[in-house]
C-alpha cells in the first residue's frame, strides 16, 4: 500500500479530480450553449449555424463567447420555456379533469337513460350514489 502512495502522490489524486471535474463542467457549458441555441425562436438558422461552427472549430472561444453575449437573458428564457411547460401542463390538466366525468354530469346522463327507459329506478339510484361518492 505503501509503494502504491508513493508512485501516485496525494497532489497528483487531487490534481486528476480538479481536471476530471473541469473536463465535466466544460461538457456541461457546452451542452448548456447549444441547448439554449437550438430552443431559441428569436435566432436565425443562419446565426444558429455560425453559432455551431463556432463552437465546434472553437469551442473554448465559442462557449466564452457564446456566455458573454447570449448569457445574460438566459435564465430568463429558461424560466420562460419552464413556465410555457407549467402553462401546458395545468390545461392539460383541467381539460381532462373539467370532463364530463364530474359527479352532475354522471347524475344528469343517469337520468337520461332512467327517462329512455335503458335503466330503471333501482340502476339509477345506484349510479347516483356511485357518482356522488365521488
Amino acid at each position: 500500500m505503501a509503494l502504491a502512495s508513493a508512485e501516485y502522490p496525494f497532489l497528483g489524486l487531487m490534481w486528476t479530480m480538479l481536471v476530471f471535474f473541469c473536463w465535466i463542467a466544460w461538457f456541461w457549458l457546452l451542452f448548456l450553449a447549444f441547448g439554449d441555441l437550438f430552443r431559441r425562436d428569436d435566432v436565425s438558422g443562419w446565426a444558429k449555424a455560425g453559432w455551431t461552427v463556432l463552437l465546434i472549430v472553437l469551442p473554448f472561444l465559442g462557449v466564452l463567447l457564446y456566455l458573454v453575449t447570449q448569457g445574460r437573458h438566459l435564465p430568463e428564457r429558461q424560466r420562460a420555456r419552464e413556465a410555457a411547460a407549467r402553462d401546458r401542463f395545468d390545461g392539460y390538466v383541467r381539460s381532462v379533469s373539467t370532463s364530463d366525468t364530474t359527479g352532475a354530469a354522471q347524475i344528469a346522463q343517469a337520468r337520461r337513460l332512467l327517462e329512455e327507459g335503458v335503466i330503471d329506478d333501482a340502476e339509477y339510484q345506484a349510479l347516483k350514489r356511485k357518482a356522488l361518492a365521488r
